[in-house]
């Protein structure tokens, strides 16, 4: 049995399992809210405070690896680490401390293992589509095409940035607006634009901020990844629960069948960027895929079984 971590902007992730002829059959699951990339500044880096939950969820993943036994583990950080001043010996404290080989990922790493983990659990496997996954800091945009990654680029929205960097929707929706144009002339520089147009170019979402709004969308009282995956979204069924959301305080939010507790506060900035994705794409719905960056990282394990795609991902839970 092997494992994966994610160390991103709002969320610690562990996932124990195994991989079968390219499919990840997980086995136990950890997740905890932390915010490592709230409160970042440019001069002081990552705060005291995140690092400190952050370092507390990592315990609690080490704890987990020790009781499964587990082979080899790949650990790795995304948009908060890869920003920070001060991420290196955060980074080391985590190798030295909970023997956890935290590795800090660039954005193509990053695409590119997302990319995996989300089509693995699509059916049937799409022969092209544009996957986003909207994170704590960053979003990132794939357009996959005929078995490979044509377009990868992140971007600096994510949603805990956007709900520390603007406090109502008449400050949020220009930074969308922003960013997401700049989405396009990026697609239309690199001569993408009918690949991503044709109609059977599936609109793929991932991580937190989507697998919320499906839990919320199904009302499910205890997360179910099972009926997660393939689900499809409407954009009129997302508008509706936009409506529905602003209207409700964060604790309200919090009370709700399938809201992620912690996430009361992040969850309308990032519905706020579903919408604008759908309005960018022209899509009048899009499919949730639960699996992602966590799933890829796994199976990056799988296919290279005598060191892992990273020096760092060996054994270390023997």
């Amino acid at each position: 049995m092997n494992a994966a971590v994610d160390v991103g902007s709002n969320t610690v992730r562990l996932l124990v399992g195994e991989c079968r002829e390219g499919q990840v059959v997980p086995r136990r699951y950890f997740r905890r809210i932390t915010r490592l990339g709230g409160g970042v500044t440019r001069e002081e880096g990552l705060c005291a405070d995140a690092m400190a939950r952050t370092m507390a969820a990592l315990k609690e993943c080490g704890k987990i690896l020790r009781e499964e036994k587990i082979g080899r583990v790949r650990a790795v950080g995304t948009a908060a680490l890869r920003s920070a001043n001060n991420a290196a010996p955060f980074v080391q404290q985590v190798r030295s401390s909970l023997h956890i080989p935290l590795e800090i990922i660039d954005g193509e790493e990053e695409a590119r293992l997302s990319a995996g983990g989300v089509l693995s659990a699509l059916m049937p496997s799409p022969q092209r589509s544009l996957i986003f996954d909207i994170g704590g800091g960053s979003t990132e945009f794939i357009l996959w095409s005929q078995g490979r990654t044509v377009f990868h680029r992140s971007y600096p929205l994510g949603v805990v940035r956007l709900s520390e960097n603007s406090s109502s929707d008449r400050e949020r929706h220009p930074l969308i607006d922003e960013t997401l144009r700049r989405v396009q002339d990026d697609l239309g520089a690199a001569g993408l634009q009918e690949t991503l147009w044709e109609p059977a170019c599936l609109l793929v979402g991932t991580a937190g901020t989507v697998t919320t709004l499906a839990a919320l969308h199904l009302e499910m009282t205890e997360y179910d990844w099972r009926r997660v995956n393939n689900l499809v979204l409407s954009r009129r069924s997302l508008q509706g629960l936009r409506q529905r959301l602003g209207a409700l305080s964060v604790a309200e939010r919090e009370a709700l069948p399938g809201m992620e507790p912690g996430r009361g506060d992040l969850i309308v900035p990032g519905l706020d960027i579903v919408l604008g994705i759908l309005e960018l794409t022209e899509r009048s719905r899009l499919t949730v895929s639960d699996f992602g960056l966590l799933e890829g990282a796994l199976l990056s394990l799988e296919s290279c079984p005598t060191s892992g795609e990273s020096p760092l991902a060996k054994t270390f839970f023997k």
